[in-house]
């Protein structure tokens, strides 16, 4: 079909965890200041979301194509 491609549906969730990511992994450390603990949990789990995005959105949609 000539339109396939327009037809496709976004992919909106990697974007949102490339933003929640960025933003856990950035904001957490600093609220959780005396829950150490809590703050490099914050810090990986922003990272690994993040990253999951990021590989969701342009590693795997430059495969696609």
């Amino acid at each position: 079909m000539a339109h396939n491609e327009h037809n496709k549906p976004k992919r909106s969730q990697s974007l949102f965890l490339i933003i929640f990511g960025a933003v856990l992994f950035m904001v957490g450390p600093t609220q959780y200041q005396n829950y150490p603990e809590l703050a490099i949990l914050a810090l990986i789990s922003g990272f690994i979301l993040g990253g999951f995005g990021f590989y969701l959105k342009y590693v795997r949609g430059k495969a696609n194509k």
